[in-house]
Formats: structure tokens, sequence, C-alpha cells
């Protein structure tokens, strides 16, 4: 009965009062909550309640979205709405290291970590004018079922698939890093522990539904992601006294932060220093060094090159593409890309005021939340202090033996800023509880479409499509299901490694990306001239290139010294090069298509009209 629901159309045209109706009882419980915790419910059952009660409304909307159609597991029967597609876009796109990780990279590196930002914001034109609604009108279900019908042969789909799965894998590490560093906080686990409880909750809403269940499951977890986010900013910059609309005022609350940092001198903090004061590894001072912040042309080549990388990255993301397969229409496909910006912006606009209202909440001495410049001693009696302490994620050190915390003694994981930030500025605990579901939400929001992408791509594109041609339908998801708890199941186990940082393993997934897909895509629609053999030495030789380059400069790798300041979170630059280079050199060396695929490339440039792919799924 639940199939039959979701698939009549009164439940598409109904789709502005269950969601309206969904929001109504989240603020409800949100507001249950508030009333619990003054009435004694300790921190830690508030914590277990929000996470509990979001997922399992995510399980529960999994569950009525099961099928066992082929068309409504894949791209969720093409009939999403453009403005629940873009709301569904945004979840999937404002991963943990949106929501999580990103204001805590502005928080420690300041304006160089925008261009996170600034490319993740901008890929979306690439998206919009180069390949979403080519993609929607060419009626794929995959990436790797694109390349493989445009260039031909299941070798280029395989290469396809290939950087996908590594693109995809690298990035899902990083969400279900983020929800176990949620879980551990909200439920009081382990890390180790809170990865496999976060990999089950991203199982229960992905698994029986595919894409489908993704899809009403990522609307759901918008609505919450954005509710977590902007409440506590809005909240702390009325009760600082920084604005009824504080993102007006980041010019001034950023000066602020300028007369601190020059009211609280720094004391000498010398690797040597960090490393004899037991500073546990990925922690991060307040204050960095002068030394290490760039300027001059080195600043700006960095910040741009950053965003270039994020840019491209965003437009060969399979799990974004992905989504635009989804629309009813071409045309909707491309109305869909700028409701995506829109439900994104909300987000994206305000995490640089959430790094400084937590900044200014810690340092200002006129606040009662202010640690710095107080005696360490008091400090570290502080609730939230000695919680996030014991935990591993913060850590001080009195460098200079005066018992007074001063900036640069003060170390934090970048990851836990957003998590921490309503307890630093000494908000009730039912926000942080919000706040936990969020990030909870956003993870995993973009897990669910990572998994998803790997497991269709697996089990469409090499089972269905290389292995077995002749599979029926129920073979053919009990793999893509199968693959799902597999591809999770490691990806959890990677995860509790911590390898890098949520932020660094999310920039590694944008290179791997653009190393190898983002020009056999473009030059896919654009160039009737490419070539198979062009785009498989084109994706070969970028993913070998940009990952050679990757182990050459890491630090915990072979960590030799950065090619003009091209790092390990730019290593797509060397890799989207060489694929650009070498699929034009191969494509201009081998035959040109033949006339039926040249005639099909300028069919799915008319942004209009019937899919070419037809039904031939």
């Amino acid at each position: 009965m639940a199939t039959k629901f979701i698939n009549k159309g009164s439940f598409i045209d109904n789709l502005p009062k269950i969601y309206g109706t969904y929001t109504g009882g989240f603020l409800i419980f949100i507001i249950l909550m508030a009333i619990a915790e003054q009435a004694g419910m300790t921190a830690k059952t508030i914590g277990i309640m929000f996470v509990a009660f979001t997922v399992c409304i995510y399980a529960l909307i999994g569950w009525l979205s099961r099928t066992v159609q082929v068309d409504a597991y894949y791209v969720a029967g093409r009939q999403v709405p453009t403005v629940f597609n873009g709301m569904a876009t945004a979840a999937d796109w404002m991963s943990g290291a949106s929501f999580v990780a990103m204001a805590g990279g502005i928080y420690f590196g300041g304006y160089t970590y925008m261009g996170f930002l600034v490319g993740w914001t901008g890929g979306y034109i690439l998206v919009s004018s180069l390949l979403a609604p080519y993609l929607r009108k060419f009626g794929c279900y995959t990436v790797p079922d694109f390349i493989g019908t445009r260039y031909g042969g299941n070798l280029a789909r395989f290469c396809a698939v290939l950087v996908l799965t590594l693109a995809s894998f690298t990035y899902v590490t990083a969400q279900i890093n983020a929800t176990g560093t949620i879980a551990a906080r909200a439920l009081g686990i382990p890390f180790e522990l809170g990865v496999w409880v976060g990999l089950i909750s991203i199982l229960l809403c992905s698994m029986l539904g595919g894409m489908r269940a993704v899809t009403w499951t990522q609307v759901a977890q918008y609505i919450v992601l954005i509710t977590a986010y902007l409440i506590p900013i809005f909240w702390i910059s009325n009760k600082g006294g920084y604005g009824i609309f504080p993102h007006l005022m980041l010019g001034e609350e950023v000066a602020r932060l300028g007369e601190l940092e020059a009211q609280f001198g720094l004391v000498k903090n010398a690797a040597a220093d960090v490393k004899a004061a037991g500073v546990p590894g990925g922690l991060k001072s307040i204050a960095l060094p002068h030394s290490e912040v760039p300027s001059g042309a080195m600043a700006a080549w960095k910040f741009i090159s950053l965003t270039l990388c994020m840019m491209v990255g965003t437009a060969s993301l399979p799990h974004i593409l992905m989504r635009y397969f989804t629309t009813p229409s071409v045309k909707a496909a491309r109305k869909s890309v700028a409701w995506s910006l829109f439900f994104i912006a909300l987000l994206y606009t305000s995490a640089p005021m959430l790094a400084t209202l937590s900044k200014l909440s810690l340092m200002d001495p006129n606040l009662p939340t202010g640690i710095i410049g107080k005696e360490i001693s008091a400090v570290m009696s502080i609730d939230w202090v000695s919680a996030w302490t014991a935990q591993k994620q913060a850590f001080i050190a009195d460098f200079n033996g005066d018992g007074i915390l001063q900036l640069n003694e003060w170390f934090m994981r970048g990851d836990v800023v957003v998590l921490s930030t309503p307890e630093i500025a000494g908000l009730p605990y039912v926000i942080s509880g919000l706040v936990a579901a969020g990030g909870m939400a956003a993870a995993m929001s973009t897990a669910d479409g990572l998994v998803l992408a790997i497991a269709n791509a697996l089990s469409h594109d090499i089972y269905f499509k290389i292995i077995d041609p002749k599979a029926d339908v129920r073979k053919r998801l009990i793999v893509a299901r199968a693959l799902l708890v597999v591809i999770g199941a490691f990806g959890a186990y990677i995860a509790s490694m911590r390898i890098t940082s949520i932020l660094g393993a999310v920039a590694w997934a944008f290179d791997f990306a653009m190393s190898g897909l983002f020009f056999p895509l473009v030059l896919g629609v654009w160039w009737k001239r490419a070539t198979r053999q062009g785009a498989i030495a084109g994706m070969l030789a970028g993913l070998g290139s940009g990952t050679a380059y990757l182990i050459y400069v890491y630090p915990k790798f072979m960590g030799n010294p950065a090619w003009l300041g091209i790092d390990h979170l730019r290593f797509g630059i060397i890799g989207a090069s060489v694929c650009l280079v070498v699929m034009v050199v191969v494509s201009l060396m081998t035959p040109e298509p033949d006339s039926a695929t040249q005639k099909m490339i300028d069919e799915v440039r008319i942004p209009s009209g019937k899919t070419i792919l037809g039904k031939q799924h």
C-alpha cells in the first residue's frame, strides 16, 4: 500500500502540505525538548532524543518509499518537482563538511577557506550551463551510463565507474566520519563506535527505496539541517548584541576580532613546544603563528586555485549530477539547479557568520562566555570545556607557565567548532541537541546519495551492462542493496582510521572527480570529435597523474614540497590538466565518431524534447 501511495499523483500534489506538517511537528518537538530541559532532563538524554527522533523519521520515510521498480529505484521515477528536487540536492550537497567542518575551516584558516564556499557555490553555474540539462536530455540512470553510451564500449564505462567509485568513496568516508563525531558527542560513545551508528542510520534511509527513498528523506533532512544552522546564529547574535540580522554586520564583527587578537598577545608556540605539550594530532590553535599566514601573490593563488578545484569538482561529482536525472523534464532540470543554489546559499552565506560569532563568544572579555585571558584552572572547570577535552576534541597548553589562557594556548579540532558553538555561547543544551541533529542530517543526506551513486554504478553499469545483461529486476535490485551494505561497511572502517580531516577528505573527493570525469563529461556534450580512445586515455591519465601527485605531496605519504602552491587539497589541477591534454591529443589522433553518434550529440544539445535513451534501460 505504501508503494502505491508514493506512486500516486496525489502524493506529489500534496508535497507542500506533507512537508509543512513535518516542519511544524519538528518545531513542536524542539519546544517539547526545551521544556524537558527546564524540567531537569539531562544533556545526554536530550542529545539521544534529538538524534533518535530524527533518524527514526528518516527511516520511516525510507520504509514508506520502498520499491521494486527499476525506474523508481534509480531515478525516483523522474517525477520530483523542481523546488523539492532543489531541497533534496541542497541536502545531498551540504554534507558533513558543509555543516560540521566548513565554519571550522574558516574559524582557523580565515579567508583562504572561503575558497570552499565560493567554489562550491560557483560550481553550480557550471552544472547549470554545461551539464545538467543535457545529461537529463540524454536520459541516463548514472554518470557512467552517459560515458558508456556516448563513447561506446564497456572499457569507457568501466573507467568512469572507477573514477566515480574512488571519488564517491573518499567523500562518503568523510560523511561517516562526521556522523561518528556527532554520534560520539550526542550519545556519549567512542568515535570508533559512532561511525557504525552513523552507517546503520544511513542504510536505513536508502537500502529499500533507492533514489526515491533518498529523495524524500533528503527533503526532510534539509529542513532539519537549515533550521539547526540558522537558529543558533540568530540567537547568539541577538544575545551578544551583534544585531538582529548579523550577516549585515560581519565587517564590524571581524574588526572586533582584530582588536581582541591585538589585546591578547601570542606566546611562543613553536612546533617543538606543541609536541612537548602533548597536543593530540589534528587539533589547531585558535591563533596561527604569523609565519603560517599566506600573503601577497601566493595567498591570492591559493584562494583562486582552491576555488577552481571546488568549482570544477562540483560539476564532476556523480551523486550531484544524478539528482537532475530525477526531474520530470529537461526544463525542470535547469530550474532545479536554480532552486538548489538558493537553498544552498541559505547555509553558505551563514558559515562565515557562525565562525565569527563562535570566536567572539570565546574571546570577548565583555561576554560571560569568554575564556581567553582567564585563569586556566577556572576555564578547565567549565562543563563544556571539560567535556570536549575529555573527548580529545579540545586541549589547553600553558606554554609560558603563567596560568593564564592565551590565544594560541587553546587548541580545538576544526570539525567540532559548529557542534560546540551553542555551548561556547552559553545557549540552552536543547540548541546543542538541535545542532547535532542538523549535522547528522547533513552528513546522512550526502552519505545516502554517495553510497547510492557507487552501488547504482556498480550494479547497473558493471553487473547489468557488462556482467549479466539478462538479469531480471529482482536480481539487479538485490545486487544494488547488497553493494550498499558492503560499501557502507568498508567506508565506516576507513572513516574510523581518521586518515585526514573531514574537510580534507571532501577536497580529495572533488579533486579525484575533476581529474577523471570533468572533461570527458563536458567534451562528451560539447565536442563531437571526442572519441572513445581519447576519453579512456584522458580518464586514466587524469586520475593516475592526480593520484600520483597527491601521494607525492601529502605529508603522511611522501611529503615532498608542493609545486607552485598546488598542495594535497588542489591536486585536481594536475589531474584535470593532464586529462584534457591527453583526451584532446588522443581524440585527434584517432578516427572521429560515426555519424550516428554525432547526430545523437546534436540532439542532446537541444534542451527540450524527448530523452535520447528512451526505454533502452
